[in-house]
């Protein structure tokens, strides 16, 4: 589902979305950290851009194709911490939750970033809950 590009971010940072996350979809521009990539593929769940999602994949564990859940509507996201662990790689710890056929939903992930050439790919990522609300 699109957002208008002057609506706030769904990210939840931006006060806008063209000048938030709307930077780095649809325009191939690197975010600056991994904390602002995570953002962006939240913004790309959001707005049902599998091609966001897939571009910001690393190879090494990037899916063939993604299917988005139809009828997800997705709640808000709290970004709990992000570490850089050197250079080149970085953890976020988030909560993003949705709502699927009117059940509530809580995930909190902690991902695994890598940058390689400028650009910062989502490697992976380990489940701390996810859970019916």
């Amino acid at each position: 589902m699109p957002t208008s590009t002057s609506a706030p971010c769904p990210c939840g940072r931006g006060p806008a979305f063209d000048a938030c996350c709307g930077r780095f979809l649809g325009t191939g521009a690197p975010a600056p950290d991994a904390e602002s990539l995570m953002r962006s593929r939240y913004s790309a769940f959001v707005r049902g851009d599998a091609s966001h999602l897939l571009a910001t994949w690393h190879a090494s564990t990037r899916p063939a194709s993604l299917d988005l859940e139809p009828g997800v509507k997705w709640l808000g996201l709290d970004v709990r911490a992000h570490r850089a662990i050197d250079a080149d790689h970085a953890e976020v710890e988030f909560v993003a939750r949705s709502r699927v056929a009117g059940r509530a939903t809580r995930l909190h992930e902690r991902s695994r970033f890598v940058r390689e050439g400028g650009h910062w790919f989502y490697v992976d990522g380990d489940f701390i809950t996810k859970d019916r609300a």
